[in-house]
């Protein structure tokens, strides 16, 4: 399974000649030309995370895909069939197994409405957590890390590393960091999945790495 790193938030899964994609939003370069997606993941419903227009782009080029979301997603993506899931739910697509994981997005501010975030589990290998600090209760082989966000600070991106303790990880959820600050934080993430016996991946945007 090869795991390719978009921009910010983007990932795009190859396996078996099928592609899945999650979480493509308003920081990512178009998608215009990607086939052979089976599947869209929407962790959660703000635009860093989807757009209406990548999700009309990713679906003009491949209108079997199955895009799935929990239901703020649904609500939000009124003009969309979305396959509302939650925690604890599987899905099969393909050579896809999608297991969904936590409820909600971690709290920015008070004054800030929480909305539904799912993690996903691809193939029982992958887990990107979207913008939560969701532990599944399962071993994590490779682990997709938020690295920078208003939600989160450089500790605790530390600490839910520690907590998922993977064999891998690599950054996502850096676009809002400078090059001096995503070289921080990667830093410091790279000390915590060392702490826990793991292997961090520098990844930068259309860098790859077989899982």
């Amino acid at each position: 399974m090869r795991v390719t790193k978009l921009e910010h938030a983007t990932l795009k899964i190859e396996h078996s000649g099928s592609v899945l994609v999650i979480d493509p939003g308003v920081f990512t370069t178009p998608l215009v030309d990607q086939g052979d997606v089976v599947a869209i993941v929407l962790t959660h419903e703000h635009p860093d995370h989807w757009t209406p227009d990548q999700l009309t782009r990713l679906i003009t080029r491949n209108p079997e895909a199955v895009i799935f979301g929990p239901q703020g997603v649904a609500n939000a993506a009124k003009d969309f069939s979305i396959d509302v899931v939650a925690a604890g739910d599987t899905r099969q697509v393909g050579p896809f197994t999608l297991e969904f994981f936590g409820e909600k997005h971690a709290v920015i501010h008070e004054s800030i409405p929480v909305p539904d975030n799912v993690g996903v589990l691809v193939n029982g290998t992958l887990f990107y957590p979207g913008d939560a600090f969701t532990v599944p209760a399962v071993e994590v082989d490779t682990l997709a890390a938020p690295a920078g966000a208003p939600w989160l600070k450089v500790g605790e991106a530390m600490d839910y590393v520690v907590a998922v303790a993977p064999k891998r990880a690599f950054p996502t959820h850096d676009m809002t960091l400078s090059v001096a600050g995503r070289n921080m934080h990667g830093d410091r993430l790279k000390s915590s999945v060392e702490k826990v016996g793991g292997e961090w991946f520098p990844l930068e945007p259309f860098q790859f790495i077989d899982i």
